[in-house]
């Protein structure tokens, strides 16, 4: 059983950046594409993007988040990465990370297709 901790989450002002980490135990990440989802108070849960376990990775993103948010990963460390930069006060949130079994290029955006989930963290943009 795979179980994601996220970490990194925090209070910051727009314009600036955080990084999130999702670490998992439990089991190896190297065959789950790994997908950064966030819900904001009173709203839906969102796809905010998602890394494939391919060697030569694949990506991809809301386009909400696009050109400001990368995803990263480190197969070695059981981690993944969501760098976030130039921050809106709409990106206040709290950001889940989740793994989901899949093909090799598969960067489904369907919250349907991940098997584990963290437990999230709270990122707060201030204006």
């Amino acid at each position: 059983q795979v179980q994601l901790v996220e970490s990194g989450g925090g209070l910051v002002q727009a314009g600036g950046s955080l990084r999130l980490s999702c670490a998992a135990s439990g089991g190896t990440l190297r065959r789950y594409k790994m997908g950064w989802f966030r819900q904001a108070p009173g709203k839906a849960r969102e796809f905010v993007g998602v890394i494939s376990w391919s060697v030569v990775v694949t990506t991809n993103y809301a386009d909400s988040v696009k050109g400001r948010f990368t995803i990263s990963r480190d197969n070695a460390k059981n981690t993944v990465y969501l760098q976030m930069n130039s921050l809106k006060p709409e990106d206040t949130a709290v950001y889940y990370c989740a793994a989901g079994g899949s093909a090799l290029y598969d960067v489904s955006p369907n919250p349907n297709e991940y098997d584990y989930w963290g437990q999230g963290t709270q990122v707060t943009v201030s204006s």
